[in-house]
């Protein structure tokens, strides 16, 4: 039997509006190489200057995670030599970065809550693109200097769900403190997998596997399983030290399998050294200030949802997963609805028809206010619950017309009159007297059928707790 032992680089991109040595704005997609200046092309005398908001935003980082704050923090050089970095170094955080010491808390395969440490995160300029047509390779500076947060875990994951638990948990935390988009689909949120196996019981680690660049937690979960049997595989076949070694491995996304790309560096390789160019960051009274405005954070909100709505743990993580889906939420609430009524119907009822069309909740054709006028709706008794669910797929095509007019065009109003509903309730009971006698005998399954055979008749206008209340009237 084998432990596995996961820990994660993940690549933030802040949103801040320009670069993190210079004043080229940060805009994703803009002409190839129109974003660029002396500074983050490396040309010769052009000198960096630090973003005052890149570093404040990754101040209020290493406060929401409980990490020390470096309030002294120094910027090194790493070298290296790829086509896409024009200075042929890489300037970053190594020695003393400006957050160190974190944690974050997942839930392990048992359901208990877990402690993973979080070493450090460091600022660092990101390099720029490569784009490959044949045999020609062309080079895109735009993103070169932008500013990255590299947040660095402890290796303590031990399964491919625990890696995408903590995954998930900080893609929303930084969505949250609002210091990145975190759009995985333009690269703002990636992150190299370490990978290793050991004999359980064993205190020594194996041989770290490192997998580069990964942008979905789909693949990382894909990688992950695959580069853990493909180790396990080598140990039982007896070529683990000839088949796992300190490398960088890329995913194939196409095959599910991980590549062997080189050999993997050492701190040393990179011959890191301290940034002559860059004076000691030293952190104000004002900028700390600043980055510990913290909005309400996702654990602290999903633990009010419980305590103070009283929703269960289920319903409270799945809403405040997203933001957008918290604040949708929360909107349907200033209409003063019953917070339950709020969730099932969000999460169950909208999502679920939002899911089918392939659609975000920011992407959602109803409004939250407008959700929460047919929830009012049932609460008062006007429709029935059935009914809400009409107009609901309704409202998915025509989002813009009214509700009372929609109900009354479906003919959907709830008759809640006593004696509308009698009147039908008698003539159910009368055309049925031997079931009448059945259920008088103590055959008490009969009264879901008066209930059925009442609505039925009302074509499922009739209040259906009024039903209940006057059958078993008639029925005493």
């Amino acid at each position: 039997m084998f432990e596995v032992v996961i820990g994660l680089e993940v690549h933030v991109q802040l949103n801040t509006k320009t670069k993190l040595f210079c004043s080229c704005p940060t805009s994703f997609d803009e002409e190839p190489n129109s974003n660029t200046c002396p500074t983050c092309l490396a040309l010769p005398g052009a000198l960096p200057v630090v973003n005052k908001e890149a570093l404040i935003k990754a101040m209020r980082f290493g406060y929401a995670i409980n990490a020390k704050v470096n309030e002294t923090s120094f910027f090194d050089r790493k070298s290296y030599f790829y086509p896409d970095s024009p200075s042929a170094y890489q300037i970053t955080q190594l020695y003393k970065a400006i957050v160190k010491d974190g944690e974050l808390f997942i839930n392990d395969s048992d359901g208990k809550k877990k402690r993973v440490e979080i070493y450090q995160a460091h600022l660092e300029a990101d390099a720029g693109k490569s784009m490959h047509e044949g045999n020609i390779s062309k080079v895109d500076l735009n993103r070169a200097g932008t500013p990255l947060l590299e947040i660095v875990s402890g290796p303590d994951m031990r399964s491919a769900s625990e890696a995408i638990e903590y995954l998930k948990k900080l893609h929303t935390l930084v969505r949250y403190l609002d210091i990145s988009d975190a759009n995985m689909q333009e690269g703002s949120f990636r992150c190299d997998v370490n990978v290793s196996i050991r004999p359980k019981g064993q205190k020594e680690f194996g041989t770290r596997v490192e997998i580069k660049n990964i942008n979905s937690f789909k693949f990382v979960n894909q990688a992950i399983d695959y580069e853990v049997e493909r180790q396990i595989e080598a140990w039982e076949d007896g070529v683990y030290e000839d088949e796992v070694w300190q490398e960088t491995r890329l995913f194939d996304v196409q095959s599910g399998k991980t590549k062997s790309m080189r050999g993997k560096e050492e701190a040393a390789d990179y011959r890191y050294f301290p940034d002559p160019d860059i004076r000691p960051v030293i952190v104000t009274e004002e900028m700390i200030e600043e980055a510990k405005k913290i909005p309400e954070l996702p654990d602290d909100k999903i633990a009010r949802y419980m305590s103070e709505l009283k929703l269960k743990e289920y319903d409270a993580s799945v809403i405040v997963a997203q933001k957008e889906l918290a604040q949708y939420f929360e909107e349907m609430l200033n209409s003063k609805i019953e917070a339950k009524n709020a969730s099932t119907w969000l999460i169950n009822e909208l999502l679920g028809r939002l899911n089918k069309e392939s659609l975000d909740i920011t992407q959602s054709p109803i409004e939250a206010k407008i959700l929460a006028q047919l929830i009012s709706k049932i609460e008062d008794g006007t429709i029935s619950g059935k009914g809400a669910k009409d107009i609901l797929d309704y409202l998915m095509e025509n989002p813009n017309d009214n509700i009372d007019d929609i109900i009354e065009k479906l003919g959907l109003k709830q008759v809640s009159d006593d004696g509308a509903i009698l009147a039908i309730i008698d003539e159910i009971l009368a055309s049925n007297q031997d079931k009448v006698a059945e259920y008088k005998a103590g055959k008490e399954k009969l009264f879901g059928f008066f209930v059925g055979q009442t609505m039925k008749a009302s074509r499922g206008s009739a209040n259906p707790q009024k039903v209940n209340e006057l059958l078993k009237s008639r029925l005493s």
